[in-house]
């Protein structure tokens, strides 16, 4: 198998130089990036494949999940992976993986400038039974933007779902408990602003001031 440490390093310098004028920050020195937007997350991996070289997933992270690893809730996009083979032949693919992510990132940004945004979005996807965080997420975009009813929906859809899973459990037990306050704004304001200040904790992230708006 090919050297590791030489793919890295030629990754990390195509982001440098991509990722990095936009303001996303490395994590350590891993593949991941991270474009910070205080109560989500656009997160970039340049996916190792099972031999040397990367791949590319790029997708938004909502922070309101109070987790300690990095998620993509939203897909971008997925790219398959480039080999490694030298260091000649993989740096141009690598530059364009980068500038491929940049593009991205970018796109999220545009897509999501504002909460009402991504209630919009979040609200309009096709319902995916068994797929309860579509709900989840939904209910919460619905409830922090003063959509009651439209919450209390997408709640009740999570709360239909078989609990096959501890996380599933747990997971009803937040949608009960925000459908219980939906129709109060600032006291589903202040239950995401501490879930994301925790989340940010977890994730070694800045503390930040909320502005859920």
């Amino acid at each position: 198998m090919a050297d590791r440490s030489p793919v890295l390093r030629i990754i990390t310098s195509a982001a440098r130089e991509s990722l990095k004028p936009l303001g996303l920050a490395q994590r350590g020195r891993s593949r991941l990036w991270i474009d910070d937007h205080e109560w989500w997350l656009g997160v970039v991996e340049f996916t190792p494949p099972r031999t040397a070289g990367s791949g590319l997933h790029v997708g938004a992270m909502w922070l309101w999940h109070d987790v300690d690893h990095l998620a993509f809730h939203v897909d971008s996009v997925r790219t398959g992976p480039e080999p490694f083979r030298t260091e000649d032949q993989f740096t141009p693919l690598a530059l364009e993986l980068s500038r491929q992510a940049a593009a991205n990132v970018t796109a999220l940004r545009e897509k999501f400038p504002a909460l009402p945004d991504v209630a919009r979005y979040l609200t309009s996807r096709p319902v995916r039974r068994g797929l309860l965080w579509d709900s989840f997420d939904a209910g919460i975009a619905a409830a922090l933007t003063g959509d009651a009813a439209t919450a209390r929906d997408h709640f009740e859809r999570v709360l239909r779902e078989d609990p096959l899973a501890p996380w599933m459990v747990q997971a009803q037990e937040k949608a009960r408990e925000l459908h219980a306050i939906a129709p109060d704004r600032d006291a589903v304001t202040a239950w995401v602003t501490r879930a994301v200040s925790s989340c940010r904790s977890k994730l070694g992230l800045d503390p930040v001031t909320l502005a859920i708006s």
